[in-house]
């Protein structure tokens, strides 16, 4: 085993589990943090996080080590389970609010900036133009036909 340090007090055992295991399998790969991150598109950084439990990962960074650490169908399924129970117990800061201030999504739970663009999840499609969008288009459609016909019949 390497020198991991110790992970904090107080961590339930879903989270204290699931790191072990992930920081079992970086030691497995040989590889360094700054080769793991070269290798799954997440900072060394991000590891560094993730893997001292500071930080919870993103499912897409723990699907990279499982295919960084060469894991079967079936064991990267346990690992996503694994992930899904951690993330339900992994505590979440307490955020200070002002009165009448909506809390919002806590951050670095909904969105991990370190998520590669190409697994992001695609943008809603956008909403077609309005009625009065295409009203606009037809009367501005029908002016220049207009303007065109009349200075047809001008010009000769």
């Amino acid at each position: 085993m390497s020198g991991w340090q110790p992970l904090p007090d107080g961590l339930p055992p879903e989270v204290r589990h699931f790191v072990t295991r992930l920081r079992d399998l970086k030691d497995a790969t040989g590889l360094s943090l700054a080769a793991l991150g070269a290798r799954t598109a997440y900072s060394k950084s991000s590891w560094q996080r993730y893997l001292n439990a500071v930080q919870p990962p993103p499912r897409q960074a723990v699907d990279a080590l499982a295919r960084v650490a060469g894991l079967d169908a079936p064991d990267s399924e346990r690992l996503a389970v694994r992930w899904e129970v951690a993330m339900e117990a992994w505590p979440r800061p307490e955020r200070q609010q002002s009165e009448g201030e909506d809390a919002g999504p806590e951050p670095g739970y909904e969105e991990d900036p370190t998520v590669p663009w190409w697994e992001r999840p695609e943008e809603p499609p956008r909403r077609p133009p309005s009625g009065r969008l295409l009203l606009w288009a037809v009367l501005l459609l029908l002016a220049l036909l207009l303007t065109a016909v009349v200075g047809a019949f001008a010009a000769g």
